[in-house]
């Protein structure tokens, strides 16, 4: 899974999306390709469920990158159609300029009855900019997966109102770390305890005061018709 540091501003997220994308893991089976697979944080979790697992991502990223295929997913891929028993793409679709395109090739290259698990952020801040294309509400998510030709979909919040609200606000505070070497330490010495305090106040906000519609993200599985 993601590594969490609870000394960063934004570990919550992090958490949120483990805890989610743990859950629909047993839904996987077989063969994996993940799209847009960075440095592969979830292949040992992927491997508890499949059999092998490939890495799909592109030569422009801003992260490092442990990729077995090198491929633009705005793009046809060179992977052979039914060739995988599940795909999985975590928060790669707002960086595509065209995202119909990669669900059609997930769709192409899974296998009949495939499972398709991805995540995508929706009220979050411009990233990895000049690729930060777009974000879709789970109503826009539904439509391109049904276009793409996916059934039996299903669209989870991430988060709600408050962890998103919270890291929105942690996000700005990171602002505050400025100047001399000894301000910011000393800056981010104090800032250290209000994130992590805020955070784990925030989730435990976000279980009895529940709210569907303010999410900092969405997490989705669906299949490919038998």
């Amino acid at each position: 899974m993601n590594a969490i540091n609870y000394l960063k501003h934004n570990w919550g997220i992090k958490k949120a999306l483990n805890n989610k994308i743990s859950i629909e893991f047993k839904k996987i089976t077989g063969s994996v390709v993940d799209l847009g697979c960075g440095l592969r944080p979830f292949e040992r979790d992927i491997l508890n469920y499949a059999d092998t697992y490939t890495g799909v991502d592109w030569a422009n990223s801003l992260h490092d990158t442990k990729a077995d295929i090198i491929a633009d997913l705005n793009q046809p891929l060179s992977i052979e159609s039914e060739s995988f028993d599940s795909v999985v793409s975590f928060e790669v679709l707002e960086h595509l300029s065209e995202p119909q395109m990669m669900l059609k090739e997930a769709n192409r290259i899974l296998r009949k009855g495939g499972v398709l698990i991805l995540s995508m952020p929706f009220q979050w801040w411009i990233h990895e900019e000049p690729w930060d294309y777009q974000r879709f509400t789970r109503y826009g998510l539904e439509y391109q997966l049904k276009k793409a030709g996916f059934t039996d979909i299903v669209i989870e919040e991430t988060t709600g109102f408050w962890l998103m609200w919270i890291l929105k606000l942690n996000y700005q505070s990171m602002r505050l770390i400025r100047g001399p070497r000894l301000v910011k330490k000393t800056t981010k010495t104090f800032l250290v305890p209000f994130w992590f305090s805020n955070q784990w106040i925030a989730m435990y906000l976000d279980t009895i005061w529940r709210e569907d519609k303010e999410t900092a993200g969405y997490v989705v599985t669906a299949r490919k018709p038998s």
